[in-house]
């Protein structure tokens, strides 16, 4: 059991659900997304998800797609994230989950990734475009390093496929509350309370909500069906609103205290 699985452990014996915030690794800095990981942890987040910045991020709306491009033109490269995970993990246990997709991995090779990342502190990896079925050898590489590969379920997936996905996740599931990209949203789905109790009807793994989530109301609303809640977009929008400005660490980890309740 890596950190990841006994958060979810923990958190379930206390009755309680995770909150999960996604920040791009190097926006605006590498130095400041370590600080932010660090505050965010200090101040009660249980789970840090750092994008890896990518040319064609075809899951992520304009927020997230400006904050990478913006990483990527400063150099960050998924060798410097990997450093800056352990930063964080010499002062800190929070699991921390990398976000890429396929190619850097590609680049990097999948074992020797794997290898790198399980010895940096990473406890879990998203990679959108690389569906389970075509990464059966990164899934058995990965979990012979200890590293979860969290896989998603949206509301187009069948309940067939929904079984298949459930089955070779590790760690949690990733709900993607609607069709399309990342951002946030005024409103969430109809019916995705419905979708959310379907899906553990079928799984005993957590299954933890993201995209467009961005309102303490909506965090809380979810908070009652799923077993996590994933922000991202509407923390990426406050880092771009303090860029510059000397207390951004503050006001961030502020703003992420108030969604998180």
């Amino acid at each position: 059991m890596n950190r990841l699985q006994a958060r979810f452990c923990a958190l379930k014996k206390q009755g309680k659900k995770a909150f999960i915030a996604f920040i791009t690794a190097g926006y605006p800095s590498l130095s400041i997304t370590e600080k932010l990981a660090l505050r965010f942890a200090a101040a009660g987040v249980d789970v840090i998800e750092l994008g890896v910045p990518f040319s064609d991020p075809m899951a992520d709306g304009p927020a997230i797609q400006e904050a990478s491009q913006f990483a990527l033109g400063k150099g960050v490269n998924l060798k410097k994230i990997l450093q800056s995970v352990r930063n964080i993990r010499r002062r800190s246990n929070v699991p921390v989950c990398l976000m890429t997709y396929y190619n850097p991995v590609f680049c990097f090779g999948e074992e020797k990734f794997a290898k790198a990342a399980s010895s940096s502190g990473v406890d879990g990896v998203i990679i959108p475009d690389l569906p389970p079925e075509e990464g059966r050898f990164f899934l058995r590489v990965a979990s012979g390093y200890g590293i979860n590969v969290i896989y998603f379920v949206s509301p187009t997936t069948s309940p067939g496929r929904i079984r298949y996905i459930t089955d070779v996740a590790r760690g949690f599931i990733y709900y993607v509350s609607l069709t399309g990209v990342t951002g946030a949203r005024s409103k969430l789905p109809a019916g995705l309370a419905g979708d959310l109790r379907r899906i553990k009807s079928i799984t005993f793994k957590p299954v933890c909500v993201g995209f467009g989530v961005s309102s303490r109301r909506q965090v809380r609303e979810l908070s009652r069906v799923a077993d996590g809640v994933i922000v991202g977009s509407a923390i990426i929008n406050k880092i771009k609103e303090n860029i510059g400005r000397k207390d951004l660490v503050g006001e961030v980890t502020a703003f992420v205290s108030r969604l998180r309740g």
